[in-house]
């Protein structure tokens, strides 16, 4: 059972593995070690990343292509290279890499190291595994970069008359002094690669000298000069960096131009150090704004600016980007170059230059009248002084276009829509995107997962500018530069403020502008820093009463112009209607819903606003806006009490009734007095203006009022109520006119001292409420007023008294008695603080009441007998006294009783005499702090410590401060003991000395605990793991490092950290769950905001130190499917399926449930959760469950984390329940009588089967093992082997065919005469009397077919005839190819003509999917050998070395195990038709073998003692000759192997007398037969005759037993004959199956091989297929010609243009040349290589087709061999057209001189003449119908071509004809 589920979860790991990589490409590639350097090849879009101790070559899409290690290597700085043993401190050195450099024109990468002195090499661009060129034997002048890691280096590349490169360097200690020196690319004169072309560069340094420490950040080139950019300081006693460019011409070798500039970043140079640089064009909007800025002088949208990225030395937390234009630095160049060849150095007055790396003190500039010095000699003269740099004073100064919080430390700026973009790389690994526009502002993030560590800054972006690439220490990501598509409506995708996007209106899409169809017309993309959507403006009618309906115009400004297509609508809710729109006025109009569609009028509303939507065809919203649809009758409700003002005052334009006492709609028809028209509230019937206004608590005061337009209500009674007095109503009496009142109310309230209270009055008769504005004041005197003082304090207006009768605060009318005219004594309540320290200063707070009303009333404070200082401004009225007490009395001398004079009460004193005194006593004492605890922490701080010791409960806690050492405490806790948080050390020393902790009590005391606190090193984090939670948290993080005890807090914290400046980010916390000095032991926090989770950085805060957990990442939560299959057992296996699982979850941490029961949790995948049942059914997990669920449900619960799902419901499989009574006796005995007789029966027949299947089994466990291992061991060797083949190959070493003999096997060796073939041979048979006669007619024939009506006409009638055959076809094409040669041009052509004529003809035909599929005509073949022409050296260069290497690999592979002679079968193969199905024992020897007659040296030749001896002596011929071509090597047959064992020679050879016979068979002879040891040595000498072999057998029966038929030898495997298939016959059939099982096995060999051979077959599909590798212009030019041709055809899709491309490059040329490596390569194939390559041959074809291979368990093992790999290679494929597609046209101007290039190079090496004179043996073959055919033909008869054939024939037929 446990073998069947390894077998499972095997398979179902691979398809993971599978799945993974085929969902789609992940643009990101991640490095093993820190990334020094990436460049890119705009050429070629690849990228050079430069890393510690590997170089590595991707493609655009971030793929790795190829990759080198360059370390680590035995180094040691104080060694000078070559590094040798001799070098005792030499130890394993990293190797950093310094400087990368693309030279695209040698196809060349310059890579610069840190060891070895900062040695350069060069390697092949294409592929950077190839090292072009390395020399560590040069010495010091090829030392060109630094051995530092800290020291920068940046080159560029220059193309002048010889290819040098320039490079800046900072000094280190162990470097060349050259600051600035031009390195050679080339052996020139003297000079060797790397060297420095000038002897005594001027810009060097001084090692003693602090100023020349540089800090090189960028370098570049533009028109005509080079430009470097780095800081330094100015001098020995100024330390501060400062920015400078120098300059120089390109061609300047002498550095007489060399100058430098400084640059300012700000007007005080706040920014002063330059970290990073970009050059571009700035775009017209900015060019613009920099113009009108006035800094920067005229700049134009083509000008170069230099944008650079500046930290802050004097703020070191600050970034900023400062802009300088090429021109204005230019500019400021020439004047300080002018100023100093022509004005003694002086601007303005002022010296301007000075020598920066020169102490000369002499005069450095020179006077003269010349002021055109600086342009005559702009790249100055050896006469003229250099080096020259500005002074500070006229340094180029440019404000900050953006200063940033943080360190910048990249950028990378492009122009879309004329609008420049910048993007800033910052040190915590994000990408800023800054809109640079007059006012600069950040307005996002690059996409993408791009966290953690800085950014490189080499940021760069794609050559189309569509993606940028982002480096941080270990990885590459590829992020595209925009992200418009995300956002899904119009206001989200103009809040992105982002450049290169806007809203498509018409479409409803955020695009770029191009991708919106009619962007072009005004309105239609809206532009998203403009941050306008199209709105509606207004509508007419602005609103409607929801009891009507009519149209509304809607007014939209901004409406895009739409076409007669376009459909417009309205939708108010869910009412749609057509719209109209008029382009003029931008007017849509409407019809508005009928009012039953009209929602209803929410509560507390007078109106329902209806979302308005206005759309084009049908579902793309253009706007939307809301309409209002108002109700009259609902304006009552906003205020009850004035029902007519609020219905006439509202903005719908209502009218009241007062006779219906109703709200309605206005209408002009109505009249009469009861009638208020809108906004006439005047109008309204009203009461108002009470009296009086202030109402006291508890007193009736009758209150009168007035009313107002009350005509309509004479002689109605009315009453008075409020809201306060609910359930009484008052009556109201009309007093004279129209003056009211009514008694009042006794109120009671005491809530608040005012409260404003409204009436309402009512008609008696109807209880409608009747306008009423009545408001009054209700106050309460004893509300706050709770003594006599405050009451006396109390405003006069409100009349409140103190009664003392009550000592209540009360309305003047309630008080019995009259007020007391001064208020009682002061009380005191309380004193805080109650103990303060013997020297006083500290404030005492006295509580209390009647203390004054006044601060002035304050007359003397004193406390336990010491005066107080009244602190006035802290004074609050009667309750509250602050004051500032003295020092205690001094205590009497010691010989005096004491007297406890430290403690007494307060006594406060106020006007008139009245004293107060406490009751509480206040207490001097003395506190003595003693112990402090913990007695350590970080020097971030932040610790809490706790003082203890005696009376420290003294003062207040806002009295007293805390420090450690000097450091303040912020105090948290104050009583019987002190906490304090500790502060940030300051100081240097860490762990910090003993310091003290003081507590300072006051302005006057001061305690101290002496040595009571260490500040020691804070905490680090070094590690955590896991790296992934889902959103939902709870996941277990284990955070690693040291310092930890050190710490009392520590919380796991999360941001949301989406952009958007102005808020603050959400914050997700989690405590620590354990932790000890070296671990932290976290949940990671949840987080259930709806932020993305990218956005989400995750930090440990370790007490006040934070640190960010860099690459945590949050993974979106799980998402669960419903199970398959609800019915469970106790042995089966749940399976989950869904999606995101193992994100950020493993099987051990993942916890499954079934009902209240545990599951444990095997195996968890990404898409699959694999759990164990419980063993018995469980209980459901909750009663209510229990409760709930029908039958037997139990719900499936997956926990991850604190994430919890319920993922279905599944149930336990019913078992039928019988009785145990029937069981027992029914079931159970007769099954024990039958497993008894079974048993017995069962072992014996079973004992032979195990023995037998024990035997496969363990051969399968054998097998299962060792397969692993020999793929890895077998690669592993052949790469050792391979790379002795391998390591001096070069062109040369690559047995190239010349071009003719590549011409003869592709063209003839195929035909019926294979190398025999006269145009091979070149042998014509021609009487030399008539050679000269045959050769004039030749050439005349020669002209003849160069008429293209001839040549057309003759194929035409030649593919006409019957007999002229498909084989006859292809040779007569390849005699014409060769015959035609010398004007390919003319070939072409014709070609084109025939191939057009044949695509007509397929196409007219409905079969075009069948063109070019076989040659069968005369223009296929001519297409496949124009092919071979034009691709020759394309192999050459490119495709050859791959294919020669994937040979070298088979042929080894194959040649390494046991190869059948006779069979042709072999133990190591691809084709399972050529595998060796029998174990063959064998043994590797390795031979020492001596050639007769060359010398003593021997050569080592490893063979096996199962090969023949002709096997032996191939191989030992392949290895001494091993230098030589195929074709110029001894052949088997000629060559004798002599085996001296001891004083005598033994002849060895496959057959002779000693040959072994097995019935009719004989075996051929192999160096075991001869017993030949390992070590052997064997003599190979050359023989005239094959007799030879047998020159010691002279005995006549020998010879005649040699020449048997040699048909019934083998050598490895003997052939099953008739005797053998009749024994096997009577065999058991199990021991057929079993043969047959053990044979199978073998197939593996195959997977092995295939496993082995895997890099060299891919190396050669990317050569021929790799989107990287160069594509021969002949196949752009033929598949533009396709293209053209499909697009000319109706019936030709793309799977049929796919087709033809396919027939015609890969099948038609790569097919054959993989099939056939002896068409390229001076080779022999033998038939056991060509079985393996014709499967990779059937892999390639494959590849290129369009059909989907359904593969099978009955597919070929050849089939199923590369089925993973197809897909990979189809896609190859695919992206190979695409690629060409895509490609600039080559047009038939540079075709032809392509062609006619190769024709002058290599027609005269052909045999043209042969191929001519073969050629007219068809025209002599077919020259009645050609005769007859030229006379039908108009343009023939013309040319007069029946006649000059008819001449030709007589000359070359040597016969008279009647001319």
């Amino acid at each position: 059972m446990k073998r069947r589920w390894a077998w499972q979860y095997t398979l179902v790991a691979l398809a993971t593995v599978y799945l993974s990589t085929s969902h789609g490409d992940i643009f990101e590639f991640t490095s093993p070690k820190l990334i020094n350097n990436v460049v890119s090849d705009p050429r070629t879009g690849r990228l050079y990343v430069g890393a510690v101790n590997a170089i590595y070559q991707l493609d655009p899409d971030l793929k790795e292509e190829s990759r080198t290690e360059t370390g680590p290597k035995r180094d040691n700085r104080h060694c000078t290279p070559p590094v040798t043993d001799a070098c005792e401190e030499a130890v394993d050195t990293d190797n950093h890499n310094k400087l990368l450099l693309v030279h695209g024109a040698k196809d060349t990468l310059v890579v610069c190291g840190s060891i070895f002195r900062g040695i350069c090499s060069l390697r092949n661009l294409s592929n950077v595994e190839q090292l072009l060129y390395f020399s560590d034997t040069k010495g010091e002048k090829s030392y060109v970069a630094s051995a530092e890691e800290s020291v920068s280096v940046v080159g560029v590349m220059e193309h002048d008359k010889l290819t040098v490169f320039l490079v800046g360097k900072g000094y280190g200690s162990h470097d060349s002094t050259k600051l600035i020196s031009t390195r050679i690319l080339q052996d020139y004169n003297d000079w060797v690669v790397f060297d420095s072309i000038i002897e005594a560069s001027a810009v060097q340094a001084n090692p003693f000298v602090l100023r020349y420490f540089h800090d090189f950040r960028f370098a570049f080139k533009d028109s005509g000069f080079v430009y470097f950019l780095f800081s330094r300081t100015r001098g020995v006693q100024d330390n501060k960096n400062f920015t400078f460019i120098s300059r120089m011409c390109e061609d300047d070798q002498s550095y007489y131009s060399y100058t430098e500039l400084q640059l300012n970043c700000s007007t005080a140079n706040k920014y002063n150090k330059a970290q990073a640089a970009y050059v571009t064009a700035p775009g017209k909007v900015l060019a613009r704004s920099m113009t009108d800025s006035g800094q920067y002088g005229p700049v134009s949208a083509s000008d170069k600016v230099l944008f650079v990225i500046f930290s802050s030395d004097e703020d070191p937390s600050t970034s900023a980007m400062c802009m300088y234009p090429l021109q204005s630095i230019n500019r400021r160049l020439v004047d300080i170059i002018g100023a100093c060849y022509s004005e003694n150095g002086i601007i303005n007055g002022k010296a301007a230059v000075y020598s920066p790396y020169s102490s000369k003190s002499e005069e450095l500039c020179s006077s003269n009248n010349q002021k055109s010095m600086a342009t005559k000699y702009k790249c100055g003269a050896e006469f003229l002084p250099s080096p020259l740099a500005s002074k500070p004073d006229f340094a180029l100064n440019a404000e900050p276009s953006l200063v940033r919080k943080g360190h910048l430390t990249a950028v990378a700026v492009a122009v879309e829509m004329e609008h420049a973009v910048a993007f800033l790389g910052t040190s915590t690994g994000e990408v800023l995107k800054v809109h640079l526009s007059a006012q600069p502002e950040v307005y996002g993030r690059a996409p993408g997962d791009v966290t953690g560590s800085k950014v490189n800054k080499n940021l760069l972006l794609d050559s189309g500018l569509q993606h940028l690439y982002v480096t941080t220490e270990k990885k590459i990501v590829k992020v595209p530069v925009q992200s418009c598509h995300l956002k899904t409506d119009c206001h989200s995708c103009v809040s992105m403020k982002d450049p290169y996007c806007g809203w498509c209106v018409l479409e409803g899409r955020c695009t770029r502008k191009w991708e919106c169809d009619r962007s072009m017309e005004e309105n239609t993309w809206l532009w998203s820093p403009n941050q306008q959507c199209v709105q509606i403006q207004a509508f007419n009618p602005p609103n409607l009463s929801c009891k009507k309906t009519q149209q509304v115009d809607i007014s939209v400004p901004a409406l895009p112009r739409l076409q007669s297509s376009d459909r417009l609508q309205c939708v108010f809710g869910s009412f749609r209607s057509g719209a109209v729109v008029t382009d003029e006025s931008k007017l849509v109009t409407c019809t508005l819903p009928d009012p039953v569609d009209i929602p209803p009028t929410p509560d507390q509303q007078d109106y329902v606003s209806v979302p308005v939507k206005i759309l084009v065809n049908d579902d793309i919203e253009v706007t939307s806006g809301k309409y209002h649809f108002y109700n009259c009758a609902a304006t009552v409700r906003k205020n009850q009490n004035t029902p007519c003002i609020a219905c006439v005052t509202s903005e719908w334009g209502c009218q009241w009734n007062a006779q219906d006492h109703s709200c309605s709609d206005s209408d002009g028809a109505a009249g009469g007095a009861h009638i208020v028209k809108p906004q006439q509230s005047a109008r309204c019937p009203q009461f108002e203006s009470p009296e009086p206004l202030l109402i006291p608590v508890g007193h009736r005061i009758p209150i009168s009022f007035q009313g107002r337009n009350l005509e309509f209500y004479m002689g109605r009674r009315f009453s008075i109520g409020t809201e306060l007095m609910k359930h009484t109503e008052e009556e109201v009496t009309q007093g004279q006119g129209s003056k009211f009142n009514f008694r009042g109310y006794q109120f009671d309230y005491d809530k608040q001292q005012e409260v404003n209270v409204s009436f309402h009055i009512k008609d008696r008769d109807t209880e409608r409420k009747i306008d009423s504005t009545l408001t009054v004041v209700l106050y309460n005197c004893s509300v706050g007023r709770e003594d006599c003082s405050l009451c006396k304090h109390a405003d006069a207006k409100y009349q409140c008294v103190w009664c003392a009768a009550t000592h209540t605060c009360i309305y003047r009318e309630l008080c019995p008695s009259p007020e007391p005219i001064q208020c009682p004594n002061p009380r005191i309540t309380d004193i805080i603080p109650r103990f303060g320290p013997l020297n006083g200063r500290i404030s005492v707070t006295i509580k209390g009441s009647n203390m004054g009303i006044k601060k002035e009333d304050i007359k003397k404070i004193t406390v336990a007998g010491v005066d107080c200082v009244h602190q006035e401004d802290r004074y609050s009225v009667s309750t509250s006294v602050v004051c500032e007490i003295g020092p205690a009395r001094r205590t009497p001398p010691s010989d005096l009783p004491f007297e406890p004079t430290n403690q007494g009460a307060v006594e406060v004193e106020v006007e008139g005499g009245r004293r107060g005194v406490s009751e509480v006593f206040f207490t001097y004492r003395d506190p003595k702090p003693k112990v402090v605890h913990p007695a350590k922490g970080p020097a971030a701080g932040g610790t809490f410590i706790t003082i203890r010791g005696d009376d420290l409960d003294t003062a207040t806690k806002d009295d007293i401060s805390v420090t450690v050492g000097g450091v303040n405490c912020e105090v948290l806790l104050f009583g019987r003991q002190i906490t304090c948080m500790t502060g940030r050390y300051r100081g240097q020393k860490v762990p910090s000395e003993l310091l003290t902790v003081t507590v300072k009590y006051g302005k006057n005391t001061t305690k101290d605990v002496p040595a009571a606190f260490q500040y020691s090193e804070n905490p680090k984090i070094t590690d955590y793991k896991p790296k992934d939670s889902f959103l939902c948290g709870g996941r277990g993080i284990v955070v690693m490092g040291s310092g930890f005890d050190l710490i009392q807090r520590a919380t796991m914290k999360v941001y949301s950290d989406e952009f958007a400046q102005d808020t603050t980010p959400t914050e997700f916390v989690q405590e620590v769950l354990s932790k000890n000095d070296t671990v932290l032991q976290f949940l990671s926090p949840a987080v259930n905001c709806c932020c993305c989770s990218q956005a989400l950085r995750t930090f440990v805060q370790l007490d006040e130190e934070v640190e960010e957990l860099k690459d945590f990442d949050y993974h979106p939560d799980p998402i669960f499917n419903k199970l398959a299959k609800n019915v469970i057992t106790e042995t089966s296996i749940i399976i989950v399926t869904g999606r995101g699982f193992s994100k950020a979850m493993t099987a051990r941490e993942a916890q499954a449930f079934v009902g209240d029961a545990s599951c444990h949790v095997n195996i968890l995948q990404d898409e699959k959760l694999f759990l164990d049942a419980p063993s018995s059914q469980p209980r459901a997990r909750s009663k209510r469950q229990r409760r709930d669920t029908t039958g037997d449900l139990l719900e499936l619960v997956i926990r991850f984390g604190h994430g919890e799902w319920m993922v279905d419901s599944v149930y336990y499989a019913r078992k039928d329940e019988v009785p145990l009574a029937i069981i027992i006796p029914g079931v159970i005995l007769p099954m024990l009588l039958f497993i008894a007789v079974s048993v017995y029966c069962y072992r014996r027949k079973s004992q032979q089967a195990e023995r037998e299947y024990e035997k496969v089994k363990h051969q399968l466990e054998n097998l299962e093992e060792s397969v692993r291992d020999r793929c890895k061991k077998e690669f592993t060797d052949l790469m050792i082997e391979m790379e002795d083949h391998t390591s001096d190959l070069s062109e040369a070493r690559i047995p190239f065919l010349d071009y003719k003999t590549y011409t003869d096997r592709n063209f003839f060796l195929p035909s019926k005469d294979g190398a025999n073939d006269v145009m091979i041979t070149g042998k014509l048979q021609i009487p030399e009397a008539r050679r000269a006669i045959v050769a004039q007619a030749l050439n005349q024939f020669s002209n003849l077919l160069n008429s293209k009506t001839f040549l057309i006409n003759f194929i035409r009638t030649l593919e006409s005839r019957p007999d002229f055959n498909a084989r006859a076809r292809g040779y007569f094409a390849s005699l014409l190819t060769v015959a035609l040669h010398g004007k390919l041009e003319y070939y072409t052509d014709i070609m084109r003509t025939l191939l057009l004529e044949l695509m007509d003809e397929h196409v007219q035909n409905k079969n075009p999917k069948l063109m070019l599929r076989r040659s069968e005509t005369v223009v296929e073949r001519m297409l496949c050998n124009w092919m071979c022409i034009c691709l020759y050296q394309f192999l050459r260069d490119t495709a050859g070395e791959p294919l020669y290497k994937l040979y070298k690999a088979l042929k080894h592979q194959v040649e390494k195990g046991p190869v059948d002679a006779k069979m042709k079968k072999a133990k190591y193969t691809l084709n399972d038709t050529g595998l060796l199905g029998d174990d063959v024992e064998y043994s590797v020897l390795t031979l020492q073998v001596l050639v007769h007659g060359e010398g003593p040296d021997v050569t080592p030749v490893k063979v096996l003692n199962c090969d023949t001896i002709s096997q032996v002596k191939e191989k030992i011929i392949d290895q001494v000759y091993r230098n030589l071509p195929y074709s110029q090597r001894p052949k088997v047959d000629s060559v004798a192997l002599e085996w001296r064992p001891g004083s005598t020679g033994q002849i060895l050879s496959d057959l002779d007398l000693t040959s072994q016979k097995e019935g009719r068979w004989k075996r051929l002879n192999t160096l075991a037969h001869y017993n030949v040891r390992d070590n052997a040595t064997l003599v190979l000498s050359r023989v005239l005759h094959t007799q030879a072999f047998h020159q010691n057998q002279d005995n006549h029966e020998e010879k005649n037993a040699l020449l048997e038929d040699d048909d019934n030898t083998f050598h490895l495997v003997r052939p099953a004959d008739e005797i053998d298939e009749v024994k096997s016959k009577r065999g058991s059939m199990k021991d057929k199956a079993m043969t047959k099982a053990i044979t199978e096995i073998y197939l593996t060999r195959l997977l092995s091989v295939k496993g082995t051979l895997q890099q060299f077959v891919d190396d050669f599909f990317r050569s021929v297929l790799g989107s990287s590798s160069v594509v021969p212009p002949a196949v752009k030019y033929f598949f533009d010609f396709l293209d053209e041709q499909a697009l000319r055809h109706d019936n030709v899709d793309e799977e049929t243009l796919h087709i033809w491309k396919t027939n015609s490059l890969p099948l038609r040329f790569w097919v054959n040349i993989l099939r056939n490596p002896h068409f390229t390569f001076d080779v022999h194939v033998t038939e056991v290589v060509d079985a393996s390559l014709h499967v990779i041959s059937q892999t390639f074809m494959d590849a290129c087709t369009k059909t989907e291979h359904k593969l099978s368990r009955e597919s070929p093992s050849n089939k199923l061999l590369y089925a993973k790999e197809i897909s990979t290679y189809k896609k190859m494929v695919d992206d190979y057209y695409k690629g060409i597609r895509q490609m600039i046209s080559v047009s038939d101007q540079d075709m032809n001189t392509h062609l006619a290039e190769v024709s002058r190079e290599h027609t005269d090496k052909l045999n043209t003449q042969v191929a001519l004179h073969q050629l007219y043996q068809y025209a002599s073959k077919y020259y009645d119908v050609i005769i007859q055919s030229l006379d039908e033909d108009p343009a023939a008869q013309n040319k007069q071509l029946t006649l000059r054939l008819q001449q030709i024939a007589a000359a070359l037929e040597n016969k008279v004809t009647d001319l």
